[in-house]
Order: C-alpha cells, then structure tokens, then sequence
C-alpha cells in the first residue's frame, strides 16, 4: 500500500486554508532531493509558508511537494520530497499534523503466545475474529 503521509498533508492543508489559517510546513532539510534557500535553513530544518497567497504553482502528489516562492525578493523553485516533511501546521494556533522521524521504524507489535489448552476454564476471556 502506499504511504498515507501524502494524503495527510494534501487534506491537513486544504482544512487549514478552508479555516482561514496560514498553512506552515516543516521540512528536514537532512535528505536528498531537498532544494529550499539555505540561508533559512535553521538546525538542519526549514518552516515555510505555503499559503495560496504566499506561494505559486503549488504542487503537492505522492511524492513532492513543489512550488515557487519569493525570498528577499527573489524568486526561487522549491522542491521538497514527502519524507522531509515533518510537520504542516497553522501559524495561528499549531494545530495539524506531526510526523515521527522517517528513520525510526515503528516498535515491533509483539502478539501474545496462543493459547493450547482447548479446555473452557475459567481464565481470561479473549475474542476471536469470525470472518
């Protein structure tokens, strides 16, 4: 199946600009692929407004996020891979999404040993998947 981060950052940023907030994403500008202006680039890490007004050409698939964008002035392309996102936020009240690190995998889900007794003693009670 493919990632539902994409999905997430495409709906999390429509229901910010329906609700009038400034869409902020957080980027980690520690992976490849990663083109943003490296004189804001702050611990490794970059925030961005990435509201309608702010931005043009704004692209978001499964993959990268890209648009255009005036820095000092100047105007510059940014691209940015769907794993370095981090976070897409309001700037009025941070409420959004938070994405763990794309590093650390998700703990193991450790599964109970079964049970081989067939007896009906009087232990826990479990529940069992009919299908």
């Amino acid at each position: 199946m493919t990632s539902q981060k994409p999905y997430l950052i495409r709906a999390i940023y429509e229901w910010l600009v329906d609700n009038n907030l400034t869409p902020y994403l957080l980027v980690s500008t520690a992976f490849d692929g990663v083109q943003v202006p490296e004189e804001y680039i702050n611990d490794g890490k970059i925030v961005l407004n990435i509201a309608p007004d702010a931005v043009n050409n704004f692209l978001a698939d499964n993959d990268w996020i890209s648009f255009s964008a005036r820095f000092s002035g100047k105007s510059m392309e940014l691209f940015i891979p769907i794993i370095a996102v981090q976070a897409i936020y309001g700037k009025e009240n941070n409420e959004g999404m938070f994405f763990p690190d794309e590093d650390s995998s998700p703990p193991p889900i450790s599964t109970p040993p079964e049970d081989k007794s067939t007896s009906s003693s009087k232990g826990k009670p479990s529940l069992t998947l009919v299908k």
